[in-house]
């Protein structure tokens, strides 16, 4: 159970972060990020990186919440699915946000 609450709080600090970065707060990404950056493309780039942060959020704590309930009916179908939200939000989310960055730094690194 203590695997689920932690798995449930790195969720909400993904999503808090991402909120953060959609609103134009690039500070939180890697010095990279911020220098390569143009004061124009901020925004945009926050906006898409913050929503590929949300997404793999929203994805940890649907596994952990489907997790918890897989602990209280013994029914193996819950963490299954959980585990495909989870698959399905961090490919999904690592994808929008490696997309802006390779659109506004020419590259995720």
């Amino acid at each position: 159970m203590a695997d689920n609450i932690v798995a449930f709080l790195v969720g909400v600090v993904c999503i808090v972060l991402g909120i953060l970065n959609t609103r134009g707060n690039i500070s939180l990404l890697h010095s990279y990020h911020r220098h390569n950056v143009s004061e124009d493309d901020r925004i945009p780039f926050g906006k898409q990186v913050g929503l590929g942060t949300i997404i793999v959020g929203v994805g940890i704590i649907i596994f952990s919440v489907l997790s918890s309930v897989t602990l209280y009916t013994e029914n193996n179908i819950f963490i299954l699915v959980g585990t495909a939200f989870l698959i399905i939000g961090i490919i999904l989310g690592l994808i929008i946000s490696f997309r802006a960055m390779i659109k506004y730094n020419k590259g995720i690194f």
